[in-house]
């Protein structure tokens, strides 16, 4: 077994010098987390090297040099560059993850080239992928890359994480390929996200777009189950905190307290971009300057701004525009030997930005929106003796961890202000308390714990989809079920109705069987060995209508009541007159969630939601099921959920007491039952322990065996009775 790692770009720089090429490993965050990995597992990473290179024999010599890293190089053409790199991740899903819809820029050939490039890293990672390997692919770019893999190695363990925010439905719906997007990702066994706000975002999607429900944190497809959880990432905790205590940094920073004198230093660092709240941070901190004059020569702010598609007309606008504010603001408050904001639009090595960390006092961290922000962990984790206070935006991931922050709405210039005057007055006690509780947040979830725990749960969800694929019934296992059904000569045959015999409809009383069905169901009653019953939740009456001419038996809400020889009889008294609070609470329900309706039955109140918004059905079932707890509870009534339904009855019976019963009667030498439902798992447990349980759709584990698509049943059914 291998880890293939799939990222947008490989670990590595390379520079070209006189028609030669040097190439040095990148050792950024991911690649970081990623080689503390089980060193017994061969890890392979595939990727776009960063340069541009049309010559083939040199793209050969440079694919040799990286295959001997285990670097595996994706060469994109200046046009794949610009339209899906530029253009699709970062001119449509960049802005529109980050809540910057206005900055969408839509090409028509952006979508074509995504698409075209990822089909391209499938196609570069395949040679190398095993069906037992475990494949990982990170972030935006490579969103349709996990079921493209999976279309073509079925079996292999594909996780996918998400680095930057996930937006909620309201925006994401904007995107035409939404659909397309969403599914997928779905070809990943388990989908990371930041935060619990991101996952909860991309689950609300997942309902509305493709109308796929979670359970928790699980969506079950047909053959698998795919898993969304929350994995904060994290630093290298230690390198961070051990950097001011390397010569080389040491000095940077005796230079640097040189330069910037005794007084107060708060500093940010950003890349340059529209999403990092560059230019309010500078306003907040002019209107502390303002407000705030006994302070003016005793602050300042160092700005690190990295440069980045500063050739991209956007990015240019806004560089020009921090230059002049930062100007006007250096114009307006400085002094001879002081200036209010220094500003360093370059990039700092590992050693320089260390000393940056260890001699500011406050670090000011405002982004508008951030997948996570991990300068404001460096910040924290580089500071030792004296402590340093973080501002840090709402909007940032890292907030959710670190509540000892002073936590800002980045739009708010007086929240800027206020927190820049709450930093530089607070006690070196609270200072050192805060710091502390962050530093053991901080040092506990590093990145290598944030790669360690998304690779063991991936390796956990495959042995659970491995179970899942085992119960499917496959030729073998249908071949087993039909030398035991040959084999005996008295059988029970139960089958459920709905989502097992017949597909759901939106409408309950358009479901009524079809030719086939009845054919197949006269067909297996005609075998004197058999004795069938279709056990549903339909009322009787529903039941009588359809199946009462077919010389079966049937049984109906839940086993309330029974037909047997052509006879129906009670397991339960009909209800003449329910309780009008349950009647009332559930008819609130109904007004307050459009296309959701009531039925009534002997013995049985089923609310019904199936055409009902999936978001608003789920919250308003919450709510009826805590709104009805304490009458159910005081007159013993039992409250059911289903499939896109809840229904209210007796707690005496359920489907599992039709079984019992006829068991008691009779002896049988195969039982066989047939369910889609949570309440058909009663009928699972009510069998012997030789009997055969077969789930249509969702994995149960209950269930002997597994039938992933509801269309498969008569199938199935028909090949075991020829």
């Amino acid at each position: 077994m291998k880890l293939v790692i799939i990222a947008n770009r490989l670990p590595v720089k390379i520079e070209e010098k006189n028609n030669s090429y040097s190439i040095k490993r990148s050792e950024g965050g991911l690649a970081t987390g990623l080689s503390s990995l089980d060193t017994s597992i061969e890890k392979f990473w595939v990727g776009w090297p960063g340069i541009y290179v049309d010559d083939k024999s040199l793209q050969k010599r440079i694919t040799r040099r990286l295959h001997a890293m285990h670097f595996h190089p994706v060469f994109l053409s200046q046009e794949q560059i610009e339209k899906y790199y530029e253009g699709y991740s970062n001119s449509i899903l960049w802005p529109l993850c980050h809540y910057f819809f206005s900055y969408i820029e839509y090409g028509s050939c952006f979508w074509e080239a995504y698409k075209e490039v990822n089909t391209l890293f499938c196609e570069e990672s395949l040679p190398f992928i095993d069906e037992n390997d475990i494949v990982w692919i990170q972030d935006y770019q490579l969103m349709l890359l996990p079921k493209k893999i999976r279309d073509h190695k079925p079996q292999a363990n594909i996780g996918y994480f998400h680095h930057i925010p996930f937006p909620s439905f309201e925006l994401f719906r904007v995107l035409p390929e939404r659909k397309e997007l969403l599914e997928g990702l779905l070809g990943a066994d388990l989908i990371g996200l930041h935060t619990h706000d991101y996952m909860r975002h991309f689950i609300s999607s997942l309902y509305r777009v493709l109308d796929l429900n979670c359970d928790l944190d699980e969506i079950k497809l047909q053959d698998r189950t795919v898993h969304v959880d929350a994995f904060p990432m994290g630093i290298n905790y230690q390198k961070y905190h051990d950097a001011a205590l390397l010569p080389a940094v040491r000095k940077e920073s005796a230079e640097l307290k040189k330069k910037l004198g005794n007084q107060t230093i708060i500093l940010s660092v950003d890349r340059l971009d529209y999403s990092k709240g560059i230019l309010n941070r500078i306003k907040g901190f002019a209107q502390f300057l303002e407000n705030h004059p006994e302070y003016r020569e005793k602050v300042s702010l160092a700005m690190i701004v990295t440069p980045s598609r500063d050739n991209v007309e956007r990015y240019a606008d806004l560089k020009t525009r921090i230059d002049q504010t930062i100007g006007q603001v250096n114009g307006k408050y400085a002094t001879v030997g002081w200036t209010p904001i220094h500003y360093y639009y370059r990039s700092f090595d590992f050693e320089g930005l260390s000393a940056m960390y260890d001699v500011a006092d406050i670090a000011l961290v405002t982004p508008l929106r951030d997948g996570m922000n991990l300068v404001a962990k460096e910040y924290l984790a580089s500071k030792r003796e004296k402590p340093g206070v973080l501002i840090l935006s709402e909007m940032a991931g890292a907030a959710i961890e670190l509540t000892d922050a002073i936590i800002i709405n980045p739009m708010d210039a007086n929240e800027i202000e206020n927190a820049i005057l709450q930093a530089i007055t607070m006690s070196e006690h609270e200072k050192k308390e805060r710091l502390w509780r962050m530093q053991k947040t901080i040092s506990n979830q590093t990145v290598q714990k944030w790669a360690n725990d998304f690779v063991k749960e991936l390796s956990y969800i495959k042995k659970q989809n491995e179970e899942i694929y085992q119960k499917i019934i496959d030729k073998k296992q249908l071949a087993q079920i039909k030398r035991q059904y040959d084999r005996s000569s008295h059988r029970l045959l139960v089958l459920d109705y709905d989502g097992t015999l017949a597909p759901f409809y939106k409408k309950p009383e358009e479901a009524a069987p079809s030719p086939i069905l009845l054919s197949l169901l006269e067909k297996m009653a005609k075998d004197p060995a058999n004795h069938v019953v279709i056990n549903s939740g339909r009322s009787s009456e529903m039941l009588e209508k359809w199946f009462g001419d077919l010389p079966i038996d049937l049984s109906a809400e839940h086993s309330a009541l029974y037909k047997e020889n052509g006879e129906w009889h009670e397991n339960f008294k009909k209800i003449e007159q329910w309780d009008s609070e349950i009647l009332d609470i559930i008819q609130r329900t109904i007004e307050k969630t459009p296309n959701s309706w009531l039925e009534i039955k002997n013995t049985a109140l089923v609310w019904h939601y199936r055409k009902a918004d999936t978001w608003l059905a789920n919250l308003r079932e919450e709510q009826l099921v805590r709104a009805l707890i304490e009458p159910c509870t005081r007159l013993n009534l039992q409250i059911v959920p289903g499939n896109k339904i809840l229904e209210i009855k007796p707690s005496a019976f359920n489907k599992g007491t039709e079984i019992k019963r006829r068991m008691q009667k009779e002896k049988f030498d195969f039982v066989l039952v047939i369910g889609d439902d949570t309440t058909d798992e009663d009928m699972f447990r009510a069998i012997p322990s030789d009997g055969i349980s077969i789930k249509v759709g969702d994995f149960s584990p209950i269930a002997k065996y597994r039938i992933s698509l509801q269309s498969k049943v008569i199938p199935f059914l028909t090949k075991l009775i020829s």
